[in-house]
C-alpha cells in the first residue's frame, strides 16, 4: 500500500462496524500476509484493506470491552465479517464459544 493510501486512513479517523471472528488453531505459527508468524497470544488481526502495522481499537458492542490490535494479515474472506482477531485478542473482549462478535473498529493514531 502506498503512503498516500495510509494517509487517507489517518486523516479520516476510520471507523467500521460489523462482525469479528478469530483465527482457528490450524493457523498457529503459519505465515501471515506480511510475512510474520501468526501466534494466538499476540494481539494481531486481519483486515481486508487497512495497511499492515495499523493499530486498531476493536470494541465489543454488546459488553463494551475493547482491545487494541495490530494489522498484520489480510481477511477475513467470509461475507459479513470485517476483522479476524487473534485468539487472545478475541477472548479479551468476548467468549471464544460464541465464535463471532458484533464489533466497532477504529484506527488508532
Amino acid at each position: 500500500y502506498s503512503s498516500a493510501a495510509s494517509d487517507v486512513y489517518k486523516r479520516q479517523a476510520y471507523r467500521e462496524s460489523g462482525r469479528a471472528s478469530f483465527y482457528a488453531d490450524k493457523f498457529q505459527l503459519r505465515r501471515t500476509a506480511n510475512g510474520e508468524l501468526y501466534k494466538h497470544e499476540l494481539h494481531t488481526a486481519a483486515h481486508k484493506t487497512l495497511p499492515f502495522g495499523t493499530f486498531v481499537k476493536v470494541s465489543n458492542v454488546v459488553n463494551g470491552k475493547s482491545v487494541i490490535v495490530r494489522i498484520n494479515d489480510r481477511g477475513p474472506f467470509i461475507r459479513g465479517r470485517i476483522i479476524d482477531l487473534s485468539k487472545s485478542a478475541f477472548s479479551s473482549i468476548g467468549n471464544l464459544a460464541s465464535g463471532i462478535l458484533k464489533v466497532e473498529i477504529e484506527v488508532i493514531e
